[in-house]
């Protein structure tokens, strides 16, 4: 999304805002400013406190809202799903519901909500919270933009007592064991005038019944959260968590390198093998659950058939896109962008997620071929000119608008190989790199970007996210489509492998979804990368993975990551990593947020791990 994220990335979406944060990081030496208020007291106090460097800032803490990965984790710290997926196989476990049946024609679903669940505040959490939750999803358009999807089918849901909930369907769902959506109070939420606009950021700590409790928040800067002593599970073993966001990804590496931060994510493979070997430090790489990829503009349009934007107009012809991708060298940008840590792209689901992991045929497959991406433009009616520039009928040479993403450097690398690849057919290629790329993306003002979304356990999030019904409603709407695809053919799969629970069946509807997705040239999956990150081991003596053998830290389908994670002993820690550990927010100094602050339009475009 979770997702689109994205460019992103569910996910989203929300389709949410742009890639790695929106605003511009001074470093100034010799100061420090501590996010805790009292950082000397929380020394003496010896606080154990986790700090995670982040490379988005967070979008809204509203879970109505929230499409980037590290806003719906937040929400996975902070309040319970009705079901979870176990760290070791991803199987749909108790989370809020201990339990779930569905009547014989799998109509009406029944969850038998625990007992042992309360919100921060003190009162019992209940199955009239989550009747509440999907049934103000289902009646106010704004509550639906992040998660909608989930409950289009619902036709009913009540609540005959406080542990027994009931949905009932409008026809088979084959995703009531992994229904995506936070559960909220409701006798805090119901006070809430305006979805849409609401952010939950007003009023701390915010009252959840997750592991964790949100006590503090600054717009691209850091989030605090609290362990939830009250949790069912058992409460979390640091003192504190903290997200605290980095436009710069050195500066984040920098900062763990002085202890000043716990955790970084999204390493680049230099930054990998300079913190390979070092003292205190792990370097955890692990197949990935995102994918990265280059989406057209297929051409903007609303629900009512409005169009918008300005996409180049080529773009609307299959060969066209096909031809662009047979000149993206995929193996050439897992070898020297990602120096080999990921997976060459074919299908939309990663191949972590091996029961719906898609391959094209031999004959299917679009390989590099520079000679035949050629052909396929002189056969669109494309041609060159004295100049070797490619030109339309109209005698005007092609350049396209690529939007990337300022703070990504795979972004950059990639681009300046597609203006080689893309060059030798006579195209231009303009590279917008921006720090915001959400108002261009939503406008409809590309021509092609660079996209990316965490898949979930279950894909449906993110298949439904090209299918017609997540297309904004009217031009200044926000709607949950990602890149404006609506493909009749698309939709058909797609309803489909919503309605059958028999999982092979579904497994090879999803593929077809897939392969769809790939012959029609909307998407280009480049990559799957890996999840290369590092945490200081005196810091922290434990943390679970996602898968448990080989998976990630960062960005996991629950919170295992850090509700298991387990401080290291006083004694292990070095004067250095003691200090800056406890007085959390320093970054190399001092850390100056400067154009900060603007919430951007909810809707799309993260970074490359958008949603879960």
């Amino acid at each position: 999304m979770d997702t689109h994220d994205q460019y992103g990335a569910r996910g989203t979406v929300l389709r949410l805002l742009a890639a790695a944060g929106a605003a511009a990081l001074t470093l100034t030496v010799g100061l420090v400013t501590p996010l805790n208020p009292a950082p000397q007291q929380a020394e003496a106090d010896g606080e154990k406190v986790l700090t995670v460097a982040v490379a988005q800032s967070v979008d809204s803490l509203s879970p109505f809202l929230a499409a980037r990965l590290v806003s719906t984790s937040m929400h996975r710290l902070t309040y319970e799903y009705l079901t979870n997926y176990d760290p070791k196989d991803n199987h749909a476990i108790p989370g809020l519901a201990t339990k779930w049946e569905p009547s014989a024609d799998k109509l009406t679903w029944t969850y038998t909500i625990r007992d042992n669940s309360k919100w921060s505040d003190g009162k019992q959490a209940t199955a009239e919270d989550a009747a509440w939750t999907f049934n103000t999803m289902m009646t106010d358009e704004g509550a639906a933009t992040a998660n909608g999807s989930f409950v289009a089918n619902f036709k009913k849901v009540t609540a005959p007592s406080p542990t027994k909930l009931v949905i009932e369907l409008k026809k088979p769902q084959a995703t009531m064991a992994a229904l995506d959506v936070p559960i909220v109070p409701k006798h805090v939420w119901e006070k809430v005038d305006d979805f849409s606009k609401f952010n939950n950021d007003k009023s701390f700590p915010v009252v959840g019944n997750g592991p964790f409790i949100l006590t503090g928040y600054k717009a691209d800067s850091y989030v605090r959260l609290k362990p939830n002593k009250s949790f069912w599970r058992g409460a979390p073993k640091f003192d504190e968590l903290v997200f605290k966001y980095y436009k710069d990804g050195d500066a984040a590496v920098a900062a763990l390198q002085k202890g000043e931060v716990s955790f970084v994510s999204g390493l680049t493979p230099a930054q990998a093998a300079a913190l390979k070997g070092q003292a205190d430090v792990t370097v955890n790489d692990a197949p990935g659950r995102r994918f990265y990829a280059l989406a057209t503009n297929p051409g903007a349009q609303s629900k009512d058939g409005e169009k918008f934007g300005d996409g180049h107009a080529s773009l609307l012809d299959q060969r066209v896109r096909q031809a662009l991708f047979m000149a993206v060298d995929r193996q050439a940008v897992v070898d020297k962008v990602f120096q080999g840590h990921a997976e060459e792209g074919e299908g939309y689901i990663p191949p972590r997620f091996s029961t719906y992991y898609w391959q094209p045929t031999d004959g299917q497959k679009i390989t590099y071929n520079p000679q035949k991406a050629a052909q396929l433009l002189k056969d669109a009616g494309y041609s060159k000119n004295g100049d070797g520039k490619l030109v339309g009928k109209n005698g005007k040479p092609v350049t396209y608008r690529v939007l990337c993403h300022a703070t990504d450097p795979q972004d950059k690398a990639v681009g300046k190989y597609l203006q080689e690849w893309w060059g030798e057919l006579g195209i231009g290629v303009t590279l917008d790199c921006l720090d915001n790329v959400t108002d261009p993306w939503l406008a409809g003002e590309y021509d092609l970007a660079f996209d990316g979304w965490s898949v979930n356990p279950d894909p449906d999030f993110v298949l439904s996210i090209h299918t017609c019904s997540a297309l904004p409603a009217t031009p200044k709407d926000i709607g949950a489509t990602d890149n404006f695809i609506c493909d009749k053919k698309f939709d058909e799969l797609y309803a489909q492998q919503l309605a059958e629970y028999d999982p092979a069946k579904r497994a090879e509807i999803v593929k077809k979804m897939e392969s769809r997705l790939y012959d029609t040239g909307y998407m280009n999956v480049m990559a799957y990368p890996n999840a290369v990150e590092a945490y200081r081991t005196d810091q922290i003596a434990s943390i679970t993975k996602m898968p448990e053998a080989a998976g990630n830290i960062y960005g996991q389908d629950g919170y295992w990551s850090w509700w298991s994670a387990t401080p290291a002993a006083a004694s292990e820690s070095s004067d250095d990593s003691s200090q800056t550990g406890v007085i959390i927010g320093i970054v190399a100094g001092v850390v100056v947020l400067a154009g900060l602050g603007v919430f951007f339009a909810m809707r799309h475009r993260a970074t490359a791990e958008d949603r879960e």
